[in-house]
């Protein structure tokens, strides 16, 4: 199932201003979920793509795409 990981950069911000309550910062995006993390471990090929004139629905313009099997904490 190909998998879409990329950076919240809201969450970022959140974190920044309340560091007492951190949220997780990764999202991993299949077709039926989306999974949040603090770390991710891709086991097996993946690729980086950037494209700021078709980002992804949540507005990311670079992601990491990979069939892989993925582990997160």
């Amino acid at each position: 199932m190909k998998k879409k990981i990329h950076v919240n950069q809201h969450n970022i911000k959140r974190n920044i201003k309340n560091p007492e309550y951190m949220l997780p910062v990764i999202t991993i995006k299949t077709y039926k979920s989306n999974d949040y993390a603090y770390e991710v471990h891709i086991d097996g090929p993946a690729k980086i793509v950037y494209r700021p004139d078709k980002p992804l629905s949540c507005g990311a313009k670079v992601w990491i795409e990979t069939e892989s099997d993925v582990t997160w904490i």
